[in-house]
């Protein structure tokens, strides 16, 4: 049986999101009462949109690495972990043994939730399990336990759909995505983080009236705020600060394409992202008809990746300028104890604060000062999870090419694996009953909550 399991999450991990989804979205489709012609189309679209996202992303690391490393080479602090990325962390996590069957397990977990109506989200982006993995496999491998690691990727998935049910209204209503949640298990912790944020800024004189969502900055600065322009700023400023003016005709050019790549990115992230879109809005009626046929009065979302909002001109925005932002965040605390280079992952900034930034009405200062701070309190976690990230990595047959500890700001920055990291460790059974507890007590919480607010 467990050589089944194993199968089905390899083959999952083999085929990536590009491939997988579109499978699953016709047979999703299909089931929902689609015409198979129409799901298939739909299942396309939204691979070729991963696809155009991923490529983007690329571009993206691509352009800013070489900054960041030079930013990085301009100090000289330990920081000795490397940021391997989240390609990586993925491999580990679908590589460790918990990984072979927590993509039927949290499948099953899932429609039971649903059956018992302690979620309203269904969670069809199967690929982005592997984050319960990632947290499972790194208990596995404190506790030397398989039955604890298995556990806590369940209750990591328990406390991740009530978060994205939690958070879904505010987030359905700034970026205009009925009936769709996220239960991504980078950005929906900091979702949660950016509310008290939030709730603080708005209580700071002066900070609390400053108006920089993207329309406001065009509106103020012409298309000088657009966004594609600010791309090429934000990549302007990188450059001269990354590559500096020891070599200045070869510099310049350097600078010079980072700025027009960086507005490149600006620009086509989101038409990517309107690619992707298309081909989700025939299955997410299909699924809203099929919710209100069968079962009146309930309603249901329709649980997806974030990648679908990072294209958004302010989480784009904020992202580009945490580049660099992280990356003095790091070497500040270097000081203090952080031994973290965030180096690959410096591109999957936009996955971090996708969620955030609604939470900040859009407002790209507070969603960088927000994000600087999650980030930054998230190297330490980085930092102390290191060398079991490598044990497990080890493991799982990762090759690591850096021959040192290795880490990653997704997912090994954050505060989710943190908290199950920390407990697990310090309450064995009693840590994980405790965490079960707690996140079966938020998704009950959530569900009043959320009918509550229905009813008034």
């Amino acid at each position: 049986m467990n050589g089944i399991l194993e199968a089905i999450s390899k083959l999952f991990l083999d085929l990536g999101a590009s491939i997988a989804l579109p499978i699953l979205i016709t047979l999703f489709g299909v089931a929902l009462g689609e015409k198979l012609p129409r799901a298939f189309r739909a299942g396309v679209m939204i691979g070729i949109g991963f696809i155009g996202i991923g490529l983007i992303i690329g571009l993206l690391f691509g352009q800013v690495g070489p900054a960041a490393e030079g930013l990085a080479r301009r100090f000289s602090v330990d920081l000795s972990i490397v940021d391997v990325g989240w390609p990586a962390s993925a491999a580990i996590a679908f590589g460790a043994k918990v990984g072979a069957v927590i993509i039927p397990v949290c499948l099953l977990l899932n429609v039971l939730l649903l059956l018992l109506g302690l979620t309203k989200t269904f969670d069809i982006d199967l690929w982005n399990y592997w984050h319960f993995a990632f947290i499972g496999g790194l208990v596995a491998s404190i506790t030397d336990s398989y039955a604890k690691g298995i556990a806590t990727a369940c209750i990591a998935m328990v406390l991740t759909l009530a978060l994205a049910d939690w958070a879904a209204p505010r987030i359905q209503a700034h970026y205009h995505y009925p009936d769709i949640s996220f239960p991504h298990g980078t950005s929906a912790p900091y979702a949660l983080l950016a509310f008290p944020l939030n709730w603080v800024f708005d209580r700071i004189p002066g900070f609390k009236s400053l108006k920089a969502d993207p329309d406001s900055i065009q509106k103020r600065f012409g298309i000088f705020g657009e966004s594609m322009m600010l791309g090429l700023g934000i990549g302007v400023l990188l450059g001269i600060a990354g590559f500096g003016l020891d070599d200045p005709r070869a510099d310049i050019i350097k600078i010079l394409g980072l700025g027009i790549n960086l507005a490149a990115v600006m620009l086509l992230l989101p038409r990517m992202v309107s690619i992707l879109m298309e081909g989700l809005i025939p299955i997410s009626e299909s699924a809203r008809n099929f919710v209100q046929k069968r079962f009146p009065g309930r309603k249901f979302y329709i649980g997806l990746d974030s990648a679908i909002v990072i294209g958004q001109p302010a989480v784009i925005a904020t992202s580009l300028i945490l580049v660099p932002v992280t990356l003095l965040t790091a070497i500040v605390l270097a000081p203090l104890g952080n031994k973290v280079l965030p180096l690959v992952d410096l591109a999957t900034i936009p996955f971090i604060v996708a969620l955030m930034v609604p939470i900040f009405g859009g407002n790209i200062i507070r969603a960088v000062v927000g994000g600087a701070i999650a980030i930054g309190a998230g190297l330490f976690i980085a930092t102390a999870i290191g060398p079991t990230l490598t044990s497990v990595a080890v493991e799982s047959g990762f090759k690591n090419d850096t021959g040192g500890t290795i880490s990653s700001l997704v997912d090994g920055a954050n505060p989710m694996t943190g908290l199950f990291y920390w407990l697990s460790n310090v309450g064995g059974w009693i840590g994980i009953a405790a965490l079960g507890v707690i996140s079966l007590a938020f998704a009950l919480w959530v569900k009043i909550k959320v009918k509550s607010t229905v009813s008034a």
